[in-house]
């Protein structure tokens, strides 16, 4: 029994048998090599670069030191969901430029110098997210980078984001998250009005016309924030219905399905695109285009997947799939985007949605993440 559990620990790693080289590490058991490997239960794990930082003392440390420093910068910025895009797309980055390729197994003799690449960029990582300027210099978005290029309105969203946190911060974890989600479907709003969805390849010369908008967005609704003087519900959770059936619309219909679902610990909305719409009397049906990002794993076919994203998925084309049956998780940086009609009925000066979940949907793709 002793025997079988050494072989299982030796080719569960995830790693390429020993080659047959001059190599010092090729023939060393996996616990010399990573001497925290039994001890964690790395063999569990299923992605090389977490068995490293699972078995390997240095580098557990320094992913301590990094989840710590994560932690830091997401409670000091609202925009939580662009944080938590970019550091998956860091995580890819990361792992490719130290030479690991998806879950593509490591040879032992390539373990050594994978370690001191993952140990060097984390470090310098951990360093990087303590400079709250970097908070700005790594937006992805267009109107990310058009306000970062501008002092002036780079000042005015920094002090929106202050006066924001000021209220979430004093919120108990649950209301908190669901602040989080509003205060981006706030920007994703911003960003429509002002003409800057779905602008990413447009350059930043030709946006110019867009500053002006964000400047009024930033002096309005820091005005709100301060006039609402700490009070949550005053900013919060009070809009129920939309002026107009549109993007918006359908963005609020979105956020309150995933507010009422639990959807927020798994999933956040990047975009809501309005494609087509119609208006009959009190009746109206609007077709978007949605993309949602993965903030924590769940499973392709399950009540997240099927209430929050319409439909389960195979992850392997990365399609909707209507029969329930793969149990594959959705990684962290993991982009799905939906195609679906949003039914609106009109409601005094208001627009409704009903839906309690996201309708069924047969067009889509998931992008995969690290």
């Amino acid at each position: 029994m002793r025997a079988l559990a050494l072989a299982i620990v030796t080719i569960g790693i995830g790693l390429a048998p020993p080659a047959h080289a001059d190599n010092a590490d090729a023939g060393r058991p996996i616990t010399d090599i990573l001497p925290l490997f039994a001890k964690n239960q790395c063999e569990a794990i299923k992605a090389p670069a977490d068995q490293l930082f699972c078995g390997d003392p240095a580098l557990n440390a320094a992913g301590v030191k990094l989840n710590g420093a994560i932690s830091e910068r997401l409670n000091r910025i609202p925009n939580r969901r662009l944080a938590i895009e970019e550091n998956a797309e860091w995580i890819r980055d990361r792992n490719s430029s130290c030479g690991i390729l998806g879950q593509q197994p490591l040879k032992r003799e390539d373990i050594k110098p994978v370690k001191n690449c993952l140990l060097k960029e984390t470090e310098e990582r951990i360093d990087i997210l303590a400079d709250p300027n970097f908070d700005c210099l790594a937006v992805n978005t267009t109107a990310g980078l058009l306000i970062c290029s501008d002092p002036t309105l780079a000042l005015a969203k920094a002090e929106l984001n202050e006066k924001v946190m000021g209220v979430i911060t004093k919120l108990k974890d649950n209301e908190a998250r669901d602040a989080f989600d509003e205060y981006e479907r706030w920007t994703r709003e911003r960003d429509r009005k002002c003409g800057l969805a779905n602008k990413e390849n447009v350059p930043l010369r030709e946006l110019s016309p867009s500053e002006t908008c964000l400047s009024d967005y930033f002096a309005g609704k820091t005005a709100e924030v301060t006039a609402a003087k700490g009070d949550a519900k005053r900013l919060f959770g009070k809009q129920l219905m939309s002026p107009a059936p549109n993007a918006d619309a359908v963005d609020l219909c979105v956020a309150q399905i995933h507010a009422s679902g639990a959807c927020g610990n798994f999933l956040a909305v990047n975009r809501v695109l309005e494609i087509d719409g119609k208006q009959t009397g009190d009746s109206a049906e609007v077709v978007s285009s949605i993309e949602m990002v993965v903030v924590s794993p769940f499973t392709a076919c399950s009540p997240i997947a099927s209430n929050c994203t319409g439909t389960c998925w195979d992850l392997k084309s990365g399609k909707p799939k209507s029969t329930p049956g793969s149990r594959e998780q959705f990684r962290v940086g993991y982009r799905l985007r939906i195609e679906k009609s949003f039914a609106f009925q009109k409601n005094g000066s208001g627009w409704r949605c009903n839906a309690t979940t996201i309708p069924p949907v047969e067009v889509g793709i998931a992008l995969s993440g690290p």
